[in-house]
């Protein structure tokens, strides 16, 4: 691995979590830091205040396990993907940023807060979510249902617009039917990285 060091011998390392891709901090490495991490395959930094070696977790035992590490393309910056045990800040919380380390899925993660809040506000506000759950899970259920069959009539059909309207409805219902049973999109998610 070609690695630039500043002036102090010194590399920055931004440390994020493999699966959630969330950044939870920046330390500095030397050369030995770097051989004790992928020795150990627990991230060691090198301590500017402490002046010495310091492996993350060393009284916490709040280690950052080793997954991979990327140098950036002009060599003088590394990103090191990790799997963190516990709080990966000195102030308790998942990130130094504040953070919470949780895995998200983008859009859908986004339209899931919006599905939670219309149901939880329905009172305050009149819309098809809030009317939905207001009408109970054998009317959800049955959308679900609605869309499916109305997907399958789409696949067969070479529209690909209307087929993909229908998948979108069929998602946005199941979503919908998710929350109403307790559960969010990461449940669903787990059972299929349990099936790998």
């Amino acid at each position: 691995m070609d690695i630039k060091y500043n002036n102090d011998g010194l590399i920055p390392a931004i440390i994020q979590d493999a699966i959630t891709k969330t950044v939870l901090m920046l330390g500095y490495m030397n050369a030995e830091a770097i051989t004790k991490t992928k020795e150990t395959n627990k991230v060691t930094f090198y301590s500017r205040s402490k002046q010495r070696l310091w492996t993350k977790g060393e009284e916490s035992g709040h280690f950052l396990n080793l997954v991979s590490i990327k140098n950036d393309c002009d060599n003088d910056s590394l990103l090191i993907q990790v799997t963190p045990q516990g709080p990966t800040c000195h102030k308790g919380t998942d990130s130094c940023w504040g953070e919470t380390n949780s895995e998200s899925f983008g859009f859908l993660t986004a339209l899931e807060k919006v599905i939670s809040d219309r149901r939880e506000n329905a009172a305050d506000q009149s819309s098809y979510v809030a009317e939905l759950f207001e009408k109970g899970l054998n009317k959800i259920a049955q959308k679900v249902g609605e869309e499916a069959v109305e997907v399958i009539i789409e696949a067969k059909d070479n529209n690909a617009d209307l087929f993909l309207n229908e998948s979108a409805d069929l998602l946005f219902h199941y979503l919908i039917l998710l929350q109403a049973k307790g559960y969010k999109l990461e449940a669903v998610i787990d059972v299929l990285k349990s099936r790998q």
